[in-house]
């Protein structure tokens, strides 16, 4: 089957309206030589039980699937009950519709309201937002709105911020200002925590936001009471960004500990680790901000009839207001994710997130134990960590010990080396409720073998 649309007719019609008389000459600018002469090198077309057999064979290479990971750094593996899926695939939600006409899409505006319930429960804010691309983008947007609400250029980003929030914040700030970016980094304690000494030191009058992980990359929980007194002092606002939700299972909220802006991924709570794929990031703030907050926001209403219903309340983007008036270019939320986001959290309730919090937290306290008492191994200690924690090598760098253990089929964690120089004996390991007591032996037990 083709899938050109336009008939041989309707093609000469075009080239005629614009001049030219065949497609080659429309593509005559481009020299000859960087032109692909005849047919493409593509492999002969298959029936469909031939591909399906085909693309089982291509998957059976993929033995990264297959082996115990232990890898996170922001992306975490836990379990998404089939309902989730199930539920997604009702065809009033599997759509990328847009939910502009009230009348036909209550049931998707309900389900983000829904979504920003839970988000502002998470976060212990007042007003979540419809959703942003991811934990990243969400960061940047977050810096961006503080510099609206404060009116002042810089930021301070913690250097035990996710690297890769730090890189997509530097991205979105590139071109803002003539002068650059006007980011700060503070640097971090040997401990792997903020160091607020030199955090002190960065914040001027001119700060708008500092940005720090709560849980931050290396998986220690920050003291963010002590970084919002360094905020206050100064006029700044507090950005937490959170990559990991089911730590505020156990954990003061943000807003608690006095967060302006709370962002996160909800990845963990929504859909598989997909690296390179989706993720659903998470906005909230203070009801005093709302207007300078991007994205969208539903809200609850009642009709002529007195029944209740939702309706796209705020929606500050240049679709809808004048560019120069808009909070954000972000075009649309995650929809599907988010709502993916919505049922498991739902299905959990209060309770079940708390008990997988705490079966996380348990676990990793367990593996952490086991790792420490190895020789050649350590743990070092410092501020409290949730399900991820810092393992150094003692006897040389980590990413040649993570290679080995690949090769046995076991992906040990994730080399700090990448973010961290100076860090490139030590590895992250992330546990979630889906390792069992013998896998957590297993890695144990590998990591003396090698």
């Amino acid at each position: 089957m083709r899938y050109l649309p336009h008939t041989e007719e309707e093609i000469r019609a075009m080239l005629e309206a614009i001049g030219v008389g065949s497609i080659d000459d429309l593509f005559a600018p481009i020299p000859e030589s960087h032109r692909v002469q005849g047919a493409l090198k593509l492999e002969p077309s298959l029936d469909e039980a031939s591909l399906m057999a085909h693309l089982e064979q291509l998957s059976n290479q993929n033995e990264s699937a297959r082996a115990l990971s232990f890898l996170g750094a922001g992306l975490y593996d836990h379990h998404v009950p089939p309902a989730v899926d199930q539920l997604l695939l009702r065809s009033e939600f599997y759509t990328a519709y847009t939910p502009y006409q009230a009348e036909v899409s209550q049931g998707t505006l309900q389900s983000i309201f829904e979504f920003q319930t839970m988000v502002c429960e998470l976060f212990g804010l007042q007003v979540a937002n419809a959703s942003m691309y991811d934990g990243a983008s969400a960061t940047a947007e977050a810096i961006l709105m503080a510099r609206r609400v404060t009116k002042r250029s810089r930021c301070v980003l913690s250097r035990a911020l996710h690297p890769e929030y730090q890189e997509t914040t530097r991205t979105y700030l590139e071109n803002v200002d003539e002068a650059g970016p006007g980011i700060d980094v503070a640097p971090m304690t040997d401990a792997g925590v903020t160091d607020l000494a030199a955090l002190e030191e960065l914040v001027t009058d001119d700060t708008a936001a500092v940005v720090v992980g709560y849980p931050n990359f290396l998986g220690r929980v920050e003291d963010l009471a002590a970084v919002k007194a360094i905020c206050k002092a100064k006029g700044a606002l507090l950005v937490t960004a959170t990559a990991e939700p089911y730590a505020l299972s156990l954990v003061k909220s943000p807003g608690e500990l006095g967060a302006d802006i709370a962002v996160g991924e909800g990845q963990p709570l929504a859909i598989p680790p997909q690296l390179g794929g989706p993720g659903v990031g998470l906005f909230a703030t203070r009801d005093e901000y709302v207007r300078q907050m991007p994205g969208r926001l539903v809200g609850e209403t009642v009709d002529s009839d007195g029944e209740r219903g939702y309706v796209l309340t705020l929606s500050t983007r240049e679709q809808h207001i004048r560019r120069e008036r808009a909070t954000s270019n972000i075009c649309t939320n995650h929809g599907l994710v988010a709502l993916a986001f919505t049922i498991r959290t739902a299905m959990l309730g209060r309770k079940g997130f708390e008990q997988v919090g705490r079966l996380c937290l348990s676990r990793a306290e367990y593996l952490k134990q086991k790792i420490d008492g190895l020789e050649r191994f350590s743990v070092p200690g410092g501020a409290p960590t949730f399900n991820e924690f810092v393992v150094r090598r003692e006897e040389g760098k980590a990413a040649p010990l993570l290679a080995a253990l690949a090769a046995k089929g076991i992906l040990a964690g994730v080399d700090l080396g990448r973010f961290y120089p100076e860090r490139d004996q030590e590895f992250l390991v992330a546990v979630t409720e889906r390792h069992d007591r013998a896998s957590l032996d297993r890695l144990v037990e590998a990591l003396q073998s090698v």
